[in-house]
């Protein structure tokens, strides 16, 4: 369908980052599809519904320590006492008798108490003779005993659903016995690149062509994301070609991303494209680098376009695309840590666009935060990203920084991955 006079005014001035955000949230809808996969391939999934425990984690008291397993009544006020050593509880191996008075049971880490005791006395703070332990007064308070349900209790919400699991929620469901995971299925993500210069890398490019880097660029964000990927190369400037793409891709994919062709240049023909076939909710960003953005749907299939230069493709991948899939998988993105540092070097900036310039940030030896601006800013400076491990963020009316300023940072999560 054809955009409307309305679409096309509002798609024509460029909009903020946090507008853009709040378009693309407001009609994203997360995917419902899921499946059941063995736990040790969930690591980065998205969870398909809430998991409670089904126990009691630990299941019985045991020692945190190595040492001696006795009764508290027996602990001297004064002196020593000397108890006797009748058995030895072991981690998965416990000691099953009865420990009366003057008794005591060798215990070590992970060890089930026996029935009867109730303090544990570090191996540290007694005298062993023989089959014999000689006790000094200890505090009572130090008893290092681990009670059931001290970790999680039988029943307790342990992950909501929406949870990535990182590794740490593997680790806790398998500690529960669970081996098997509900999961939202992964999001299938088709890409491209469009412009008649781009040649593979396999082959020599001759003049005025360029190799496709975007697509490797994309490729890997994606791939760190955890989506089923379509590759459908390049698609040359061709608006018959592009639409036919366009068309053909909505019907198998839950969302599409391009690069290169949105700006308003003769060969620029993703925007014409979608005013044909789709709808455009805005195609500019008041954001530098990358400020030829749009996004749209075609037959109900959310469409990133994103513009060609290299470091404006991970620029709004990263602060527009990302935050949108995340999403669409069922998950919320949370927001990249932000810090605040003194800038090394001066900056340049002309008001009027948010700016995500590339930095180095690292500790001073007096333990502040210190952050040197990349030489190469231009969004065709791919180097200038490579040494990267911070976006200095400067607000659309900044007018520049001076040595020695404090500047927000936003930490840069390579590869952009758990959130």
């Amino acid at each position: 369908m054809n955009i409307n006079d309305c679409c096309v005014e509002s798609a024509s001035a460029a909009i903020t980052v946090d507008a853009a955000l709040h378009k693309i949230t407001s009609q994203i809808r997360p995917l419902i599809r899921s499946e059941t996969l063995p736990l040790k391939e969930c690591l980065g999934r998205i969870l398909g519904s809430d998991i409670h425990a089904p126990m009691d984690i630990p299941q019985h008291r045991n020692s945190a320590m190595d040492g001696y397993a006795l009764r508290q009544a027996n602990l001297p006020d004064s002196g020593t006492v000397t108890l006797k050593i009748i058995g030895t509880s072991w981690a998965g191996k416990p000691f099953l008798g009865k420990v009366e008075n003057d008794q005591a049971v060798r215990i070590f880490t992970g060890a089930v108490l026996p029935e009867t005791t109730d303090f544990i006395v570090i191996q540290e703070d007694v005298k062993r003779c023989g089959d014999c332990i000689e006790l000094s007064p200890v505090s009572a308070t130090q008893s290092y005993i681990r009670y059931p349900g001290d970790d999680c209790g039988n029943g307790q919400l342990i992950l909501t659903k929406g949870k990535r699991l990182a590794p740490a929620d593997i680790g806790i469901l398998a500690t529960l016995g669970i081996s098997e995971v509900r999961v939202i299925q992964k999001p299938r993500v088709a890409f491209f690149s469009t412009g008649n210069e781009l040649r593979p890398l396999h082959d020599q490019p001759g003049p005025g062509e360029i190799y496709d880097s975007n697509r490797y660029t994309l490729y890997t964000m994606l791939q760190s994301l955890g989506v089923d990927m379509i590759d459908l190369g390049v698609v040359g400037d061709d608006k018959k070609l592009l639409i036919h793409t366009l068309l053909d891709t909505a019907t198998i994919s839950d969302a599409i991303i391009s690069s290169g062709g949105v700006s308003v240049g003769d060969a620029d023909l993703v925007k014409s494209a979608l005013d044909n076939i789709g709808k455009i909710e805005f195609w500019k960003i008041a954001i530098k680098p990358g400020k030829p953005l749009a996004f749209g749907e075609i037959k109900g299939t959310p469409f990133f376009g994103l513009p060609g230069n290299p470091v404006s493709v991970i620029v709004t991948f990263y602060k527009i695309v990302r935050p949108a899939l995340l999403l669409l998988m069922g998950t919320t993105p949370i927001p990249p840590l932000r810090l605040k540092a003194r800038c090394r070097s001066p900056i340049k900036k002309i008001p009027g666009r948010q700016e995500f310039q590339r930095g180095v940030v690292s500790m001073d030896i007096n333990g502040d935060l210190i952050v040197e601006p990349a030489q190469k800013q231009q969004s065709h400076n791919l180097s200038g990203m490579v040494d990267a491990n911070c976006f200095i963020l400067l607000a659309a009316d900044c007018q520049g920084i001076q040595s020695g300023e404090s500047v927000e940072v936003e930490l840069i999560d390579p590869p952009f991955s758990f959130n």
